[in-house]
C-alpha cells in the first residue's frame, strides 16, 4: 500500500468541489493553479475562475476552501483568487475535456 501524501489528500477533496454550470470538478477544470502546505499543515491556494463574473464566483472558493480545511491534519486553508493568467481551455485536464466534449 502507498502513503497518501497531504498533498494528495487535499487534491483529492478539491476534486469533489464542481463547478455548477460544468459537469467537471474544480482541479480538473485547472481553475487550481498552485498548492502550497508550510511546515505548519497551513495551506494556501491559488485558483482562479472560469471567467471574473462567473456566478460561482462567492462560493466556490469557499467550498474549496472549507472541504480543505476538513482534512484533519491541515490546520488553516486558505483560498487566494487570481485572473492573471486568465483561465482558458487549455488549462483543463484530458479528462475534462474528454467530458466536455473538446476532442
Amino acid at each position: 500500500m502507498t502513503d497518501v501524501t497531504l498533498r494528495d489528500k487535499i487534491v483529492s477533496v478539491i476534486k469533489t468541489v464542481y463547478d455548477p454550470e460544468i459537469p467537471v470538478d474544480v482541479y480538473e477544470l485547472g481553475l487550481i493553479y498552485d498548492i502550497k502546505i508550510d511546515d505548519d499543515n497551513q495551506v494556501e491556494i491559488l485558483m482562479t475562475l472560469t471567467a471574473p463574473n462567473c456566478p460561482a464566483a462567492g462560493t466556490l472558493p469557499v467550498e474549496v476552501e472549507e472541504r480543505v480545511a476538513s482534512i484533519p491534519e491541515v490546520n488553516k486553508a486558505q483560498v487566494e483568487i487570481t485572473f492573471d493568467p486568465p483561465w482558458d481551455k487549455d488549462r483543463m485536464s484530458e479528462a475534462a475535456r474528454l467530458e466536455l466534449g473538446f476532442f
